[in-house]
């Protein structure tokens, strides 16, 4: 089968959306590391949609270490497809807003280069929320990180996500360039305030003129991004390349669903990605928190539960009835209200929609992969909840399961007895603290609690959430997990 390119479009068939601009007058305007499923599936396809009116915003895709992606994109001139998929059918397209891929390690001084291109204006990010080089529980710097430390020495060939960041602002004030905006696009609490902490921190190792000029010059607005994009797999390819008569060697698969709320704060000009349906607004806190609690605390509670129950899947997890039922409760009953009013927004409406794309058939979307980095993960998808409620005096049964489920995953087999792959930073460090106290609740959850970077200070030192933490561990241990979710369920109904 011949490959996807700029040469084989014609032969795509009908129905199936290509660019409607020409490709050669797109000019590289935001520079993205990170080069994921996730960008290819939500902000490049805002982009791609508003480059026939405006060919400023093209896309380098940078990925930071490996070279799978600029492999795979690189004889296809940069084109993949998206697919968006639920029990109703496939809508394809073909995204043209890449203009290169480049891989960081590979030059690490050209990529610089690139960032002091008077051209580029934004550089914005999706790496994950172990990318940041940060503490998850208090949002500092880990200024101990080896890259963190390589690049505050080695500015100019750095291996960081700030380290590229800082590297090419620093080089833009050399040569009196304006700086561009930075635009976070990860799921951290307040990710632009955050990500302009870290960036003025790391500066301030190396040059504290710079790290005022960064505080004084560069914008960092946040944003809210929601999409469910699962990891690309061979199966995607085959199904995706027989639909379009082409070989398509990375192809995004997700569901219909898209949203993209921007705090309007940039330094220079934007692209009008409202045109594409993105919301630009003056405070995105109330719609990141709601989405950061609601669907992400929800997804690492089914991810967690779901596979220690043997669910592959989220829509498999999703069609265990009990697991379903809490996850709903736990969504109406502890989640919601911890948030703050959203006018005119129908939270209600918000939950059932959730509960829907959970069920999407046609998304694999692994509960391995969503499991993957929880000691990043879990401070703002569930931490937070919980330490909200616990100043309330309200309950926190459910939320509780869903770290307890986490420990029982950390402790490195499943139910059956068949090893489970911890993929975290800091996994050598909880595999240690899981294989000293054993399967045993009363030593293995206070050994995880002792993770401050995870749980702080304060939160294990209340004994309302250490001893709820314990019991519920108890349980998957003793009675397993299906029967700990019944067991729950029946008990705060």
């Amino acid at each position: 089968m011949d490959r996807l390119g700029t040469a084989t479009l014609h032969r795509l068939p009908a129905g199936i959306v290509r660019p409607d601009y020409d490709r050669t007058t797109v000019a590289t305007g935001i520079v993205h590391l990170g080069l994921g499923a996730f960008h290819r599936g939500h902000q490049a396809v805002y982009t791609d949609a508003l480059l026939k009116d405006d060919p400023r915003w093209g896309i380098l895709g940078v990925s930071l270490r490996s070279p799978d992606t600029r492999d795979a994109l690189e004889p296809q001139g940069g084109l993949y497809s998206v697919t968006a998929s639920d029990g109703a059918g496939h809508a394809r397209r073909i995204i043209g807003a890449l203009t290169g891929v480049a891989v960081a390690p590979e030059d690490p001084a050209g990529l610089i280069a690139r960032l002091a291109d008077p051209a580029v204006r934004i550089v914005s990010t999706t790496v994950t929320e172990k990318g940041y080089s940060h503490d998850p529980a208090t949002g500092a710097l880990r200024a101990d990180d080896p890259d963190i430390r390589h690049d505050a020495l080695n500015l100019t060939h750095p291996r960081s996500t700030l380290g590229f960041i800082v590297g090419g602002l620093r080089l833009r004030r050399q040569r009196g360039l304006p700086p561009y905006t930075v635009l976070a696009c990860d799921n951290l609490p307040a990710n632009g305030h955050t990500l302009r902490g870290l960036a003025i921190a790391f500066a301030g190792l190396t040059d504290r003129d710079l790290a005022e000029w960064i505080a004084d010059n560069v914008r960092f607005p946040s944003t809210m991004v929601d999409r469910i994009v699962p990891a690309t797999t061979d199966a995607d390819r085959s199904d995706v390349s027989a639909a379009l008569g082409l070989d398509d060697a990375w192809p995004v698969v997700t569901e219909p669903f898209s949203q993209w709320v921007i705090e309007d704060d940039f330094g220079g000009d934007r692209p009008a990605w409202d045109v594409s349906g993105a919301q630009f607004v003056r405070d995105v806190a109330p719609f990141e928190l709601m989405k950061l609690r609601l669907l992400n605390g929800a997804h690492s509670t089914i991810a967690y539960l779901g596979y220690l129950m043997g669910c592959e899947t989220v829509a498999a997890a999703m069609a265990e009835p009990d697991l379903a039922g809490l996850v709903e409760d736990m969504m109406r009953e502890e989640i919601t209200p911890t948030l703050p009013a959203l006018g005119g927004f129908d939270v209600t409406a918000y939950r059932a929609a959730l509960l829907q794309r959970f069920r999407n058939p046609a998304l694999k979307h692994r509960t391995a992969q969503i499991a993957m980095d929880g000691s990043q993960k879990l401070p703002q998808r569930l931490l937070g909840t919980i330490r909200d409620r616990l100043a309330r005096g309200l309950p926190i049964t459910r939320l509780v399961l869903a770290v307890a489920g986490w420990m029982r995953y950390v402790s490195g087999t499943d139910e059956h007895g068949q090893p489970i792959a911890l993929r975290d930073p800091l996994a050598a460090k909880l595999r240690a603290l899981a294989d000293e106290a054993g399967p045993v609740a009363s030593r293995l959850a206070p050994a995880l609690l002792s993770v401050t970077s995870v749980f702080g200070h304060e939160l294990p030192n209340d004994p309302r959430f250490a001893r709820a933490v314990e019991t519920a561990l108890g349980s998957l241990f003793l009675n397993g997990t299906l029967a700990t979710v019944a067991r729950i369920r029946q008990d705060v109904g």
